[in-house]
């Protein structure tokens, strides 16, 4: 999100906090909520100042939705005094009297719950990663204590057995495996990092 439209609004947030529901207010233009015990209980005396996500009272600081339905902070005397001051003339404010005014109805300033983003970003890269963890974990408790031996075919050995005798029935002639197989230098044609050492040299397990 660009600075002028953080600005924008930043500012459309300050006039909502100071605009009264009217009809002629249209985050107000839906019919209030009517709060339950359990809501009341929840909010206590918190004001209600708008329609906010989906009309009912609750505080969300995100960019789709900028202006909650109720304050942040229940009021106090301090504050109930500073909106009385704020209906006069803002020049008589000081800076520290507007910042308590736009920190008792909204917890974070569009600048702070933007950055936000970046610090779940990284929780959750850090969750997956400890889920991968944990995964190779368990692989590697199923193959000591779950999975049973490898059967002697998987012994270097025995693979390097199996690669001499496809060698000698020279399977895949042509574009397979024996075609990179020189049969006048016994050795590879051209090696690579794929490439399988040479079975015809003498290994100490053989």
């Amino acid at each position: 999100m660009s600075v002028p439209s953080i600005r924008f609004l930043a500012s459309c947030r300050r006039f909502h906090t100071t605009l009264k529901i009217n009809k002629y207010n249209p985050l107000a233009s839906a019919p209030r909520y009517k709060y339950d015990a359990s809501t009341l209980y929840r909010i206590g005396n918190r004001e209600t100042v708008g329609f906010g996500i989906n009309g009912q009272p609750t505080y969300l600081d995100i960019g789709l939705f900028p202006f909650p339905s109720i304050r942040y902070k229940e009021p106090t005397q301090e504050i109930l005094a500073l909106r009385e001051r704020e209906k006069g003339d803002w020049k008589l404010l000081s800076l520290e009297d507007k910042k308590r005014l736009y920190r008792s109805s909204f917890c974070q300033t569009f600048a702070e719950f933007q950055f936000t983003k970046v610090a779940e970003f990284f929780e959750i890269i850090g969750w997956t990663l400890i889920w991968v963890s944990v995964g190779m974990w368990f692989w590697i408790w199923t193959q000591i204590y779950v999975n049973p031996e490898l059967p002697m075919s998987f012994t270097p050995s025995s693979k390097r057995a199996q690669l001499r005798r496809m060698l000698e029935l020279e399977v895949n002639p042509i574009t397979g495996l024996s075609s990179n197989w020189d049969y006048e230098k016994n050795d590879w044609k051209k090696k690579g990092w794929c490439t399988p050492p040479n079975p015809y040299v003498i290994c100490p397990d053989d």
